[in-house]
């Protein structure tokens, strides 16, 4: 009679695996900053420039001295000379003399001299070659110093960012078109079950198509890894150790989906355990859905028997994959930031104490409120996940939620 798996708690779990994993510093390689957008920053970047690289107007409007307008108003103007413009993308002229302004465009260069930029709306032309201001402007007004933006021997953007749109323009921006990024962990994925085919083909009587290689792909590709498909193994134990080891060898992380049950078929326990130390170290996870998971370690490399139901695969995955690949990115144990919305449940919901529930849920707005209805279905059922708006966890502390009940809903 098989043994059946004995329960570990999330934080049990954890521990586990960290006590058996030794990461090394994360590689790198260099990429051009146009493909950069998520990529985790191996290096610090610093300027070599001053950004800008001149003090520059921010208006449209005349260079001044600003000693020449203070006291300045619409019954005593400052009349200034106009003694020539700045033309957009070209070098300032000659020092600006007291008394004088020259007309500028914003993002112009403010000749030597000048301090500041009266408004084109604070001026009134008497003729040709003067201007009368009718109102007084600070050093520094209208103005952008050479540098106020970057300075050179700044470290702009620093080790370890997830790089946003905002850093590629600031990289751009000091002449920076490729940067050095943490390389992507690899993970390895299977699809384990006689009974799973291809997408593209035509699932025969009791046949299903293979539904969790490309929801985890998705996952591994949101949490900045690399998926690896390793294809679909049949029930056979010489086969999946084969396949396993192949991407224990290749790859940084191996994820295994079915098998993992204490059926008399299931075989990725004991794959695990022939290939290398000290291998499964958790058979059973108290999460609901998913509580039929393998973790274990090969040669220092992770390895996750998935269940095969595609909502307990997702949530497990998002529990213990995602955070394995960000920890290879160097950026710690943790699950991403998410977004999350405070709602009212819309029914009750029991749990058993000593489990983690995820609960998936639709939002919507009703009465003026924020309301999450439970998405009810079986954990093989993934339209559960598409229906669903995010999760509520109820800890493992808790026997439910009751209808009415605030709580904070994770959202996808």
């Amino acid at each position: 009679m098989t043994e059946l798996f004995k329960l570990t708690s999330v934080s049990e779990a954890w521990k586990a695996f960290r006590d058996n994993i030794s990461l090394n510093g994360p590689a790198e390689e260099q990429v051009p900053v146009l493909d950069s957008l998520g990529r985790v920053l191996s290096r610090d970047i610093v300027s070599g420039v001053d950004v800008p690289g001149f003090t520059r107007s921010t208006m449209d409007g005349y260079a001044v001295r600003a000693a020449d307008t203070f006291g300045a108003s619409e019954a005593m103007p400052a009349m200034l000379e106009v003694s020539g413009e700045v033309m957009m993308g070209e070098e300032a002229g000659s020092c600006l003399e007291p008394g004088h302004a020259v007309k500028i465009s914003t993002g112009g260069m403010l000749p030597e001299g000048a301090d500041a930029v009266v408004m084109v709306e604070y001026t009134e032309e008497l003729d040709s070659q003067t201007i009368l201001v009718v109102r007084p402007v600070a050093p520094g007004e209208n103005v952008v110093q050479k540098g106020e933006d970057i300075s050179e021997g700044q470290v702009l953007v620093k080790v370890g960012t997830v790089i946003r749109p905002q850093e590629m323009g600031a990289l751009a921006g000091i002449g920076i078109t490729s940067c050095n990024v943490v390389r992507r962990p690899l993970v390895g994925i299977l699809s384990t079950g006689d009974e799973v085919v291809a997408p593209d083909r035509e699932p025969g009587p009791g046949q299903i198509r293979d539904i969790n290689s490309y929801a985890i792909s998705g996952l591994v590709a949101e949490a900045g890894g690399q998926a690896v498909n390793y294809g679909i193994i049949r029930d056979d134990f010489t086969r999946l150790e084969e396949t396993v080891k192949k991407a224990v060898a290749e790859t940084d992380i191996v994820v295994v989906s079915g098998g993992s049950s204490v059926g008399t078929r299931d075989v990725t326990s004991r794959v695990l355990d022939s290939i290398g130390k000290p291998g499964v170290l958790v058979h059973g996870v108290s999460v609901k859905p998913g509580k039929p998971t393998i973790l274990g370690v090969v040669n220092n490399k992770p390895v996750l028997g998935l269940p095969g139901h595609p909502a307990s695969a997702m949530v497990l995955a998002d529990i213990f994959l995602v955070p394995l690949v960000r920890a290879m990115l160097g950026l710690g144990f943790t699950s991403p930031e998410r977004r999350t919305v405070r709602a009212v449940i819309g029914r009750n919901m029991a749990s058993t104490s000593g489990r983690l529930d995820y609960i998936r849920v639709a939002l919507k707005g009703e009465s003026g409120e924020l309301r999450a209805e439970p998405v009810l279905g079986k954990s093989g059922l993934i339209t559960t996940m598409v229906k669903a708006d995010g999760v509520v966890i109820i800890p493992m502390a808790k026997e439910g939620i009751e209808a009415g009940e605030e709580i904070e809903v994770i959202l996808f």
